[in-house]
């Protein structure tokens, strides 16, 4: 086979990859103070679909979406983004591409409105003097209320404390955000934990939304019950390792347990 040849090979295996998979990980490895914390961890994530990635404390779920969400770098390995490989330097990278992490305690101010919270930091601005503009209020609030609206989250003002929120309903806000500015990927770090049934179930709803809006969902979780009924694939990490990587009709929720307790 000729040179020009299997260079085009090679551009159509990419293209295939990047119109299935969202972001590829290969052989990715971590280090924390001689700790191996990530072991040659590989994984695939296709696009406009729900990946549980469930595992106790420990497990390594949480270095590998530090490292997908920029805030890490990884030792060794590659990561690519639509079939093209990145190399994150910071969090504002990995966010100007589409992935968006949702940590356990969001980033949410209670004692300030929806509005401003769905806007901290990217407001809306008549003018722009430095640092110093003025806010476009109402265009923000009508914003924000669409960006509830497009998640199912129905409010009665953008003006209200977040601290008058439930949990499920602050989980909905930052969605909604995510969901206003673009985001691609949506990352969950145990999004239901410390939830009622009731707001779990509200949650849960919220990220089967999301799949229908093209959005692509990393559901982290020591909660099997709560990602089975939404995921499409899940993945089970111990010791910093992947020990299973299925489609859900591949599997089943027992089998899943079994590796969980004796992985």
């Amino acid at each position: 086979m000729k040179l020009s040849q299997i260079q085009a090979v090679r551009v159509q295996w990419r293209t295939k990859m990047s119109n299935e998979n969202i972001i590829e990980c290969k052989d990715l490895n971590k280090y924390y103070s001689g700790v191996h914390a990530l072991k040659n961890l590989s994984l695939k994530i296709k696009k406009d679909s729900v990946v549980g990635l469930i595992g106790d404390n420990g497990a390594g779920k949480s270095t590998l979406i530090k490292i997908l969400s920029g805030a890490h770098a990884p030792d060794s390995g590659h990561i690519y983004f639509e079939g093209n490989e990145v190399k994150f330097k910071s969090t504002k990278e990995a966010m100007n591409l589409g992935i968006e992490t949702i940590y356990q305690y969001s980033a949410l101010i209670p004692q300030m409105s929806i509005a401003r919270n769905i806007f901290i930091g990217r407001e809306q601005t008549t003018f722009s003097l430095g640092s110093i503009g003025l806010m476009k209020t109402k265009s923000m609030d009508k914003a924000a209320m669409d960006a509830l609206n497009d998640v199912e989250l129905h409010l009665r003002s953008p003006d209200t404390p977040v601290n008058q929120l439930s949990g499920g309903e602050r989980q909905g806000v930052v969605i909604a955000r995510a969901m206003y500015f673009k985001s691609k990927v949506l990352i969950l770090d145990e999004p239901t934990n410390h939830l009622s049934v009731k707001e779990t179930n509200k949650v849960l709803r919220f990220v089967e939304g999301l799949k229908k809006q093209g959005v692509t969902s990393i559901f982290i979780t020591h909660n099997l019950s709560h990602v089975y009924p939404i995921a499409d694939h899940l993945c089970v990490m111990a010791r910093g390792e992947k020990i299973a990587d299925l489609a859900k009709e591949d599997t089943n929720i027992d089998e899943l347990t079994d590796l969980l307790v004796n992985g």
